[in-house]
């Protein structure tokens, strides 16, 4: 009967008793073989030519731009390993960097682990692997920036000086401060402010206000009246 075959991991990382922690937590596992550790991120790139690892786990207690580094020069002379990145920074910046550098996981160092071995499973299934708590992180941010270039189309059906106008008003100026402040004349705001209206499918100030705020063209806080005033008053 065939032995149950076992993917081949390589430790690198720069301190021994973390190197013997995760060779104690991965040897461990049936279906894991630890078939070399390496403390220099350049020894490691000349060893993984020789042995030739299924998985590559990095943790360096190095500077980051080291980490991706070693990580781009483990990618290019390993294309076939997986690596998984074991680390203490959350920042989406990073993550992101890591990735680009060559890593196909991305896991905490205060992960369980059980946790961890999902991570190696993972990528040796070709599942990418994100830390639960960073891929949040990365959701958000991605849909922070899926709202701006969403915002940003919409305001461009508008010129810049319809936007300028437009900011005014979500600021709850009166036409008259719009126009001093912008050294035109009153009827001038009044037709970009129709123009803006058509643009945008808006038929009262209350609600170019609200469109300016929820488009961040705005500061809440300045003046005292309420929509429904601004309305009556034709802003």
């Amino acid at each position: 009967m065939n032995a149950k075959k076992k993917w081949k991991v390589l430790i690198v990382g720069d301190q021994t008793l973390v190197r013997e922690g995760l060779r104690s937590i991965l040897s461990a596992a049936d279906d894991i073989e630890v078939i070399g550790e390496e403390k220099d991120p350049l020894d490691a790139i000349r060893r993984v030519q020789e042995i030739d690892p299924d998985l590559i786990l990095l943790d360096l207690s190095l500077e980051r731009m080291e980490v991706l580094t070693a990580l781009k020069g483990l990618r290019a002379h390993s294309p076939k390993a997986k690596i998984l990145l074991l680390t203490v920074h959350k920042d989406v910046e990073y993550v992101l960097e890591a990735f680009k550098s060559g890593a196909n996981g991305y896991c905490l160092k205060e992960t369980s682990s059980a946790e961890l071995l999902i991570a190696a499973r993972n990528l040796l299934a070709g599942i990418p692997f994100i830390d639960p708590g960073v891929l949040e992180k990365l959701l958000t941010k991605s849909l922070q920036m899926h709202e701006t270039a969403s915002a940003r189309t919409v305001l461009n059906v508008l010129s810049p000086r319809e936007q300028e106008v437009l900011r005014l008003i979500g600021q709850r100026y009166k036409t008259r401060e719009i126009a001093d402040l912008l050294f035109i004349s009153k009827r001038t705001v009044e037709k970009h402010r129709s123009n803006i209206m058509k643009k945008l499918a808006l038929h009262r100030t209350p609600a170019l206000v609200a469109f300016a705020i929820e488009h961040r063209l705005v500061n809440l806080g300045r003046g005292e009246e309420t929509m429904e005033g601004m309305d009556k008053e034709g802003a």
